[in-house]
C-alpha cells in the first residue's frame, strides 16, 4: 500500500460536522451509565432523576437547646402573669436533633425560660406564649419523600451529596467516566524524568497537558509509554489502548512525512473521517473511529495539541459522558494592534486582555505553534475566518475566554519597550498582590506611546531618546501626547550593547564590525528605543544598514536576541547586559539609557497601579532583585522625571 503524502484542508466547521456526525454513530448515551455508591458520586453526572426515598428530617426534631412544651399550655403567660410548667410533666429538657417527645408541639429557648425550684419540683417560668411549632423542624422542614433532589445531567457538588445523602439515597446512577489513553509517539521524545538531554531530543510534555485537560474534564487519563517511529510498535500501541479505554490520542506523527504513521495505523485499523483541518495551528489532525472507538492524532506541537484537544474531543467528553456540550464564554474586546491571516486558513490567535477605561484590549501574543508560553499568557483565543486577511488596529473583535473575566479585571495592561525588570515586577506583583497580574505586550517604546495616546494601555515602558536635545522620552510624549495628563516615572538605568557570542569567537569590538562578511546581525522591531539606538548608532559612524547582513531579521524582545545569538542564528544583536547575563554571553558597551514608565492619572487611583507604584517606589526586595540581573541602576527608581 502506498503512503498517503498529503494532507486533506478541510474547513473546519465541515470538519467538525463530519467528525461529530460519525461518532455519533457509534457513542450510544444509553450504554455509558453505571450504578454506583451515593457517596462515591461527588463530581460525577446524574444518568437519572434523583428522587428523595425518606424525608429530612424524617421525625419532628428541635431545633434548639430547650424545652419542649405543648404550646396549648402556654396560653396567657404575661410578664405580669407568668405561667409555671413543670418539668417531668408539662415540660422536657430537650437538646438540638432531639426527637420531640409525644404530646408536645413546641420549643421554648432555653434562655428564654426561667427555672423556679419549689416544694422540691423545677419548673420553668414562661412570660410569653410559644406558637405552635415554633422553633421544631418538622417532618420533611428540608426534604419531602419523593422530593427531586437531582435532574438528570447535573454535575454532583459537594451539597448536592450532602442532600442526597440526607434523602435516603444510598445509590445513583451516573455517566460513566470516560477512560482516555495517551499514546506520545516520535523518536526524538523523552521522557522529562531524563538527566542528560542530547541534541536532537524532546520533553514529552504534550501528555502532561493533555493528562491535565481530561482530568479537568472529569476523565480518567492513562499515560502510554512513547512509541518510536515505528509502524508496526504503534500498531501494537493503539490495539493495546483500545482493549482498555473509551477514547484514544496519539501524539504526533499526523503529518505526511516519511515517519508520520499515524493516519495510515488508523486506516489500516478503521477508519480515517478527516485527515487535516484548514486551521492555524492544527492542520495535520487526523480524526479516525476503530473498533468503534474514537481515535484522533493529535499534531506534535504544544497549541496545535491544546487546539486539536479542543476542538475535536473535549466535546466528545462533553456531550456523551458529562452533561452536555458548553458553547465557548465570548467577550467582546479592541485590537491593540494590526494583525495579518493568510486568506485560506482559519486562525487561532493567542492574545491577552485588560480592561483599560471600561474597554476591554486585547493584545496578540506569540503566534508560533511549537511556542507553549503563548497559551501561558494568553487570556482568549481570537480566531480569525478562513477567508479573512485579518484584522486592522482598534477593530472590535470576539474573544473566546481561556481564563475567568475576573482575571483580566485585575491585569494590568503593559505596552511598550521590553525590559527584563517588568517580568521581575510581574513576579513580585503576584507575590504581594495575588489577585493581580501584569500582561507586558512587546510593541516598541513607540507602540506603547501609541497605545497610551490611543487608551489601550495602564502603563508604557520607553527609551527613546531624542537626537536633538539628549532627552529621553518627554520630546516624544509632548509631540503625540500632549492632550493626556500622566506622569513619568523612572525604572531605571541600564547599559544597552552588543550581545555576542561567548568568548566573542568573531571578535567584534563594535558597530562598525557589524558590516563584516563574516558578522551575522539580529535586529529589533522597528519603533523599538532599541532599535533607534541601533540606527543612530549605525548613522553616527555613516554606516550603510543594508550591507549588515541580517539587519532586516527582528525579534520583540532582549531575551529572544539573546536567545538567537546563544542558539547561533546570529553572531550580535544590540540589546542589554542583563539579557547576556541570562543566557552567559559577553556584551559590548554602546549607551547608557533611561528607561521610564508613562502612567495616565486617570489610571494611578487604581488598585493595580497603586500597588504597581508601590512595588517600585517603595519594595526594596524588588529593587535589589533588579539590580542583580546585572546592568542596571535603580538610583531614580520611582522617581517622577516628568509630568503633565
Amino acid at each position: 500500500m502506498s503512503k498517503k503524502i498529503y494532507l486533506d484542508n478541510m474547513p473546519l466547521e465541515d470538519a467538525r460536522g463530519k467528525w461529530f456526525a460519525a461518532i455519533a454513530h457509534i457513542m450510544d448515551k444509553g450504554s455509558l451509565v453505571e450504578d454506583i455508591m451515593a457517596e462515591e458520586a461527588l463530581h460525577r453526572v446524574t444518568a437519572e432523576a434523583v428522587n428523595a426515598k425518606i424525608s429530612s428530617p424524617f421525625y419532628h426534631s428541635s431545633a434548639m437547646d430547650g424545652y419542649a412544651v405543648n404550646y396549648i399550655d402556654t396560653f396567657g403567660a404575661t410578664e405580669s402573669a407568668p405561667i409555671l410548667l413543670q418539668l417531668g410533666k408539662k415540660a422536657a429538657c430537650i437538646d438540638t436533633g432531639d426527637p420531640m417527645p409525644q404530646g408536645t408541639n413546641a420549643v421554648i429557648k432555653v434562655e428564654d425560660a426561667n427555672i423556679v425550684s419549689e416544694k422540691g419540683e423545677d419548673r420553668i417560668e414562661l412570660i410569653s406564649p410559644v406558637t405552635p411549632w415554633q422553633n421544631v423542624r418538622v417532618i420533611g422542614e428540608d426534604i419531602v419523600v419523593t422530593d427531586l433532589i437531582l435532574p438528570e445531567n447535573t454535575v454532583v457538588r459537594p451539597v448536592d451529596l450532602s442532600a442526597m445523602l440526607a434523602g435516603g439515597i444510598k445509590r445513583i446512577k451516573v455517566r460513566k467516566r470516560a477512560t482516555v489513553n495517551i499514546i506520545p509517539t516520535g523518536d526524538e521524545i523523552v521522557d522529562y524524568k531524563k538527566e542528560m538531554l542530547k541534541e536532537g531530543e524532546i520533553i514529552d510534555t504534550n501528555t502532561w497537558m493533555l493528562d491535565g485537560y481530561i482530568k479537568e474534564d472529569l476523565a480518567i487519563a492513562v499515560r502510554g509509554q512513547i512509541v518510536p517511529d515505528d509502524k508496526e510498535r504503534l500498531r501494537f500501541a493503539l490495539g493495546s489502548a483500545l482493549r482498555s479505554s473509551d477514547i484514544v490520542l496519539i501524539i504526533a506523527g499526523s503529518s505526511a512525512g516519511s515517519e508520520d504513521y499515524t493516519a495510515d495505523v488508523i486506516r489500516d485499523m478503521g477508519e480515517v473521517i478527516v485527515h487535516g483541518v484548514g486551521i492555524r495551528p492544527g492542520k495535520p489532525v487526523v480524526l479516525g473511529i476503530v473498533d468503534e472507538k474514537p481515535v484522533i492524532g493529535i499534531p506534535g506541537y504544544p497549541v496545535s495539541a491544546f487546539l486539536a484537544y479542543k476542538l475535536f474531543v473535549r466535546p466528545i467528553l462533553q456531550e456523551y459522558y458529562l452533561d452536555g456540550a458548553k458553547e465557548p464564554e465570548i467577550i467582546e474586546a479592541r485590537l491593540s494592534r494590526q494583525l495579518a491571516s493568510p486568506i485560506g486558513m482559519e486562525e487561532f490567535v493567542r492574545v491577552k486582555l485588560g480592561n483599560v477605561a471600561d474597554k476591554i484590549i486585547a493584545t496578540p501574543v506569540t503566534r508560533g505553534a511549537g511556542v507553549i508560553m503563548s497559551l501561558v499568557r494568553a487570556d482568549g483565543l481570537l480566531r480569525i475566518p478562513e477567508r479573512s486577511e485579518g484584522y486592522g488596529a482598534g477593530t472590535d473583535v470576539c474573544i473566546e475566554l481561556i481564563r475567568s473575566r475576573k482575571d483580566i479585571k485585575n491585569t494590568i495592561v503593559g505596552i511598550g519597550s521590553h525590559d527584563n525588570s517588568l517580568d521581575l515586577m510581574a513576579n513580585y506583583l503576584k507575590r504581594r498582590y495575588p489577585e493581580l497580574s501584569l500582561s507586558s505586550a512587546h510593541t516598541g517604546s513607540m507602540g506603547g506611546i501609541m497605545a497610551i495616546k490611543k487608551g489601550e494601555a495602564h502603563i508604557a515602558g520607553t527609551h527613546l531618546l531624542d537626537e536633538a536635545s539628549g532627552e529621553y522620552n518627554v520630546p516624544f510624549i509632548r509631540e503625540h501626547l500632549s492632550s493626556i495628563r500622566l506622569r513619568l516615572y523612572n525604572l531605571v538605568y541600564r547599559e544597552q550593547g552588543l550581545i555576542v557570542k561567548k568568548g566573542n569567537p568573531k571578535n567584534i569590538k563594535g558597530i562598525e564590525d557589524l558590516i563584516r562578511d563574516d558578522v551575522t546581525f539580529v535586529n529589533r522591531q522597528s519603533g523599538s528605543g532599541t532599535r533607534l539606538l541601533t540606527d543612530k548608532s549605525i548613522n553616527d559612524i555613516k554606516l550603510d544598514s543594508t550591507a549588515i547582513s541580517g539587519y532586516d531579521r527582528v525579534e520583540f524582545t532582549h531575551m529572544s536576541v539573546a536567545s538567537a545569538v546563544r542558539g547561533g542564528i546570529a553572531d550580535a544583536g544590540m540589546g542589554i547586559y542583563a539579557a547576556s547575563v541570562a543566557l552567559d554571553l559577553d556584551f559590548i558597551p554602546v549607551a547608557r539609557e533611561r528607561y521610564d514608565i508613562i502612567i495616565p492619572q486617570e489610571h494611578e487611583s487604581s488598585d493595580k497601579i497603586m500597588a504597581f507604584l508601590d512595588i517600585m517606589i517603595n519594595d526594596e526586595a524588588f529593587r535589589s532583585a533588579v539590580e542583580e540581573l546585572g546592568g542596571y541602576d535603580t538610583s531614580d527608581m520611582g522617581r517622577v522625571m516628568y509630568e503633565q
